[in-house]
């Protein structure tokens, strides 16, 4: 009696979408949702950054665990995506080729894909290793309609077009600390969540 041959199991497609996210918003939600739909990933990792290295000094950044716990509420009952906490955990500076090896031990044999924006795309010469980040997963670049960026040609990447959304965190800190409407700028839960910890009070 023959045997059927194994089929093979396909690959998880997981997306890394590090940031501050201080606080995450409906932007960052909207990238996260079009890109898992456009590019038919399993999962987006909304990963909080410890110590952003890009920004620190800049600014006082919020602790990690508020940030985490924002981004939780942001993405609870929300399909496919989930928040990342792989870069607290490790502590000190966070580099996104470190993280996507811990995520290639986490998920052994998915195919990873590295999900930034056109502005972070255009400097990523100047990343820390950036290198092992475009050999060890798929770049994606969400741009606004009708302002692609262009890579360098040896890079893997992929385009995905997400609907222009003019939200800033920067704006959003602004706008508790002036007592300024947030409505509909953040989830229900990443506000309440705001007010009751009383965040972004103090001036930058």
């Amino acid at each position: 009696m023959s045997q059927s041959p194994p089929t093979s199991v396909p690959r998880a497609r997981v997306g890394l979408f590090g940031g501050t996210f201080d606080p995450p918003h409906v932007g960052h939600l909207v990238t996260a949702v079009n890109v898992r739909h456009a590019l038919r990933l399993d999962t987006v990792i909304l990963m909080v950054a410890n110590v952003p290295w890009q920004k620190q000094g800049h600014r006082v950044i919020s602790p990690a665990d508020h940030r985490l716990a924002m981004v939780e509420a942001a993405v609870c009952g929300a399909e496919g995506l989930i928040a990342g906490r792989t870069e607290i955990d490790r502590g000190g500076p966070s580099f996104t080729a470190d993280t996507l090896a811990a995520l290639a031990d986490e998920h052994p044999g998915a195919e990873l894909f590295t999900i930034v924006g056109d502005d972070a795309a255009a400097g990523i010469t100047t990343w820390e290793r950036h290198d092992e980040v475009v050999r060890s997963s798929t770049l994606v670049v969400v741009d606004r309609p009708g302002a692609p960026v262009q890579l360098p040609e040896q890079f893997d990447w992929q385009r995905v077009e997400v609907p222009r959304l003019d939200v800033s965190s920067t704006d959003l800190r602004a706008r508790v600390r002036e007592h300024r409407p947030l409505d509909y700028l953040l989830t229900e839960a990443v506000l309440r969540y705001v007010r009751a910890h009383a965040l972004y009070q103090e001036s930058e």
